[in-house]
């Protein structure tokens, strides 16, 4: 069986490496002949320095699904097309957003200095912070700030894009159309029904929607009915414990 984790707030916590409780379980999983997949909002550039690295050769898709990599490497990258992101990079300026938006790599921010996503922002300083102009091409639009929010919604309901609101940080993801997590694991050769999901967020839906089983970290009202069961979230060390134990019974029974 394919187990498949979404990172912060499902097995990272607080923006901090991976723990090893819960890299011991997921090696566990491996011993028994699972696939352990990792499916994050982050890059891949910043998905490398949360995980173990014992698992940094595996599957791994960034960017909401923007992104897909295995052994090291980036295999598929979907970008937003010059029009429609001119468009959309017009209504982000005019409506006066801050920023950080990623490449296949670097990436161009213009929040403030200390915006809690500078936490989990390139962490080891791979990569450059550049001019948007010089960034090319771009994968993912993350929205930190919005001056003028109805005008800048109305701009972005006539574009075609995939956008994920995260309430709870404030902040807009927008990918080009028809990209999440589910149809990178697609693209990957994963099937419907053949994957047990782990998550916690509504970018999260696309693939609890076509999991055999799904496991929600926590609460989100939007997530909770895609959902076979949850974990509550509260006390770390607790949660931890629950997904430790919930992944042995899970890699017993599959």
């Amino acid at each position: 069986m394919t187990f498949v984790f979404d990172l912060d707030g499902t097995i990272i916590f607080r923006g901090k490496p991976m723990c090893a409780d819960i890299a011991e379980a997921l090696a566990r999983l491996e011993a028994r002949g699972h696939e352990v997949v990792f499916a994050s909002a982050r890059p891949i550039r910043d998905m490398l320095p949360v995980l173990d690295e014992r698992f940094h050769r595996r599957l791994l898709i960034g960017g909401n699904g923007s992104l897909v990599a295995r052994d090291g490497r980036v295999l598929h990258a979907e970008t937003f097309e010059a029009e429609p992101l001119s468009r959309l990079l017009q209504a982000v300026a005019d409506s006066g957003c801050t920023y950080l938006i990623d490449g296949e790599w670097d990436y161009a921010y213009t929040g403030r200095a200390d915006h809690p996503i500078l936490n989990n922002l390139d962490p080891h300083k791979l990569a450059k912070n550049v001019p948007v102009e010089q960034l090319e091409p771009i994968v993912k639009i993350c929205l930190l700030s919005v001056e003028k929010e109805t005008e800048l919604r109305a701009r972005l309901a006539e574009l075609d894009v995939v956008i994920h609101e995260h309430r709870n940080e404030d902040i807009l993801d927008i990918n080009p159309p028809g990209i999440h997590k589910w149809s990178a694991l697609q693209k990957s050769g994963i099937a419907a029904g053949r994957f047990v999901a782990f998550g916690n967020d509504a970018n999260d839906i696309s693939m609890f929607r076509h999991a055999r089983h799904a496991v929600m970290v926590g609460h989100h009202p939007d997530l909770a009915p895609y959902a076979g069961e949850s974990i509550p979230s509260g006390d770390e060390r607790e949660t931890v414990a629950a997904i430790v134990e919930k992944l042995s019974e899970l890699g017993r029974r599959l």
